[in-house]
């Protein structure tokens, strides 16, 4: 007997959602973006389905201690356009983070997402705090223990 991939419905997808909080102190910026990425599309789940928002709603606090690795990446310039003519925009990765780190995360992370109507949806449910405090208390969230794994031996 030949067993059949099960496909989560819309309706059904919220019923199992949970809150998960992620301390950022100390941690890559990148990994940090590609754990919350991970929970908030619902791929560490058994019910993942591409077209269906399956993810918990992710709480990452002490958003200023998050650090940069590598030689040259605190001098990528991060740019943008405002819309009129003549207004490209460009800031320095480490500036950007020492301004406002919540946005910094929250840009690094939906780069990580789907471009579209379900994305739009997904980074909803997620949630940046500079300092330890946060406004969730009464979701009860539970500690991210998971994470991406070295892919060198030996670390």
């Amino acid at each position: 007997m030949k067993k059949s991939t099960v496909s989560v419905r819309a309706q059904d997808a919220a019923v199992n959602r949970k809150w998960v909080i992620m301390d950022a102190a100390g941690k890559p910026l990148g990994r940090l973006a590609v754990d919350a990425a991970t929970v908030l599309r619902g791929k560490n789940k058994p019910t993942f389905t591409p077209h269906v928002d399956t993810g918990d709603h992710v709480i990452i606090i002490n958003a200023d201690k998050v650090v940069l690795t590598g030689a040259n990446k605190g001098l990528e310039e991060i740019r943008h356009h405002t819309g009129w003519p003549g207004g490209l925009k460009a800031v320095k990765r480490e500036k950007e983070l020492a301004n406002a780190p919540e946005e910094a995360i929250r840009r690094v992370v939906r780069g990580m997402i789907p471009h579209n109507k379900l994305g739009d949806q997904v980074i909803k449910k997620l949630k940046v705090y500079r300092g330890a405090a946060h406004e969730q208390t009464a979701q009860k969230p539970e500690i991210f223990t998971g994470g991406v794994q070295s892919r060198h031996r030996g670390e």
